[in-house]
């Protein structure tokens, strides 16, 4: 993967259209800004419970969007990341109905995780409460088989989602088919999306077992041998990201988002710096993606000190609902059809209260910080809370999922901000001072964050108190400065 910045999107809710248009969109409106593009789910259907993180078929391109053609035609021009959605698949599928219809009789009986295989002497209330769950109440659904019998499956996100069996020989070539497809068509990397939650052993948490991290290495394995790169998609203690990097090609730095809106709010860059003295320098750098705003991956946990104390994340949380009005609020926890409750549902633009030079600058620090940047096209388009989306849907991660057709495009592209970050993007990707060594130093609220390759460097410095931000470049003896405020001044 190219260290350049690479879009996170939908097809559908950015274009409005399909895989074409947002090629079209990409080699004209967005000409010269992303080396890769994510494709969130592009499934059949991309309209579940889930917004296709569902699937009913994970090797058709739903027919609203194009076909295979059309993603392989992208992938000429772009490096193509797309999910692989490792623990789940949609109760809507053939093979699950054919399971419903036929029982133990089925041959996809194996393919599904049933609560009898992981604990055939029974669930114990011990057992019960050691499991980890993203969401409340039960991780088991009970549909009714024939004969007048019952089986309790998986359903670890929602009673749609059926997790599936990865120890089975059927689960195994299911993967393995998706592989194959995505090697035929173009796709460089994948996201393991729910990888934690896919491997299940009775007397554990069911989640990042060390049966989980041999599954990831097989699995990255047979990826690697197709030449396909893999992103681990993991939301935990911070700690355990460091331990999961050593382990896997790419994972998410999900402790950035909330720790550099802790920054801008409490004028103290101390924690973020102590992140970014640790952090992984295999990651993939996001503030904000079709999920809710991370809060676990700065938190305490066990009794172990997180990168935030309580206090410092009860403060955070109120923050984000002060400055986005209560919006968020609306959003999260049990206040929408949420099937996790470690995340708030905002955009980022609302979160900082749509104050453009905060949020110029959370991008600045973004891709300053090690790793890989990822900008979701929400972000790209500083969009503010989707509320009338949010409620229409009841599902709080719609208030951070627009539909954006070209029209919104256009008029998104003529703002100050996301002209100025379009040109902040310009200079992540052709600075070369971003493939050397990095360092990092603060005095509470100022920020030094420096890049050196060779005869070219490159300090953001961040000073909250003054509401300055300046990037110097200095290559071959030529010094540069830029303020971003005259990035948005100048346009």
């Amino acid at each position: 993967m190219k260290n350049n910045v690479q879009l996170m999107t939908y097809i559908d809710r950015l274009t409005g259209a399909d895989t074409q248009t947002l090629s079209n969109i990409l080699n004209t409106q967005l000409a010269n800004l992303f080396s890769g593009v994510h494709l969130l789910p592009f499934y059949y259907p991309i309209d579940g419970s889930d917004a296709g993180f569902d699937p009913i078929d994970h090797t058709q391109v739903d027919s609203r969007l194009g076909n295979w053609t059309d993603v392989k035609e992208l992938g000429e021009g772009y490096e193509l990341m797309a999910d692989l959605i490792v623990n789940h698949m949609s109760a809507q599928s053939k093979e699950f109905k054919d399971v419903i219809k036929n029982g133990k009789e089925s041959p996809y009986w194996d393919l599904f995780l049933t609560k009898e295989k992981v604990f055939p002497n029974g669930l114990s209330s011990d057992e019960c409460e050691k499991i980890y769950r993203p969401r409340p109440g039960s991780c088991f659904t009970s549909f009714a088989l024939p004969n007048n019998e019952t089986a309790d499956f998986w359903t670890t996100f929602t009673d749609n989602q059926i997790d599936i069996d990865i120890k089975s020989d059927i689960g195994k070539d299911y993967l393995s088919r998706i592989l194959k497809t995505f090697s035929e068509n173009n796709i460089k990397s994948i996201r393991l999306d729910a990888a934690g939650y896919a491997f299940k052993k009775a007397g554990t948490s069911c989640f990042m077992l060390d049966e989980t991290f041999e599954f990831i290495d097989e699995l990255s394995k047979t990826a690697n041998d197709l030449g396909i790169e893999t992103l681990v998609e993991i939301h935990s203690y911070y700690q355990t990201q460091i331990e999961i990097a050593k382990r896997v090609d790419r994972v998410y730095d999900f402790a950035l988002p909330p720790l550099v809106l802790h920054s801008i709010f409490t004028k103290d860059f101390t924690a973020l710096v102590k992140w970014l003295k640790i952090s992984p320098r295999n990651c993939i750098t996001v503030l904000d993606t079709h999920d809710g705003i991370g809060i676990i991956d700065v938190g305490p946990m066990d009794g172990r000190a997180g990168l935030l104390n309580n206090t410092e994340i009860d403060n955070l949380v109120e923050k984000i609902h002060v400055l986005s009005a209560g919006e968020s609020k609306k959003a999260t926890g049990v206040a929408a059809s949420n099937v996790d409750l470690y995340q708030v549902n905002c955009t980022y633009y609302d979160a900082l209260g749509q104050n453009d030079f905060d949020y110029l600058v959370a991008r600045a620090i973004q891709f300053f910080s090690p790793g890989i940047p990822q900008v979701y096209y929400v972000g790209l388009l500083a969009e503010k809370n989707a509320m009338v989306l949010l409620s229409q849907s009841n599902v709080g991660r719609d208030i951070n999922r627009p539909y954006v057709d070209i029209t919104g495009i256009n008029k998104a592209l003529e703002k100050s901000l996301t002209k100025a970050l379009m040109k902040l993007i310009q200079f992540r990707n052709s600075c070369s001072a971003f493939n050397g060594d990095f360092e990092v130093t603060n005095e509470q609220s100022t920020l030094k964050m420096s890049w050196k390759n060779n005869q070219v460097s490159t300090t953001l410095v961040v000073d909250l108190v003054d509401n300055e931000a300046l990037i110097e470049v200095n290559e071959n003896s030529n010094q540069s400065i830029i303020s971003l405020n005259s990035f948005l001044d100048e346009v």
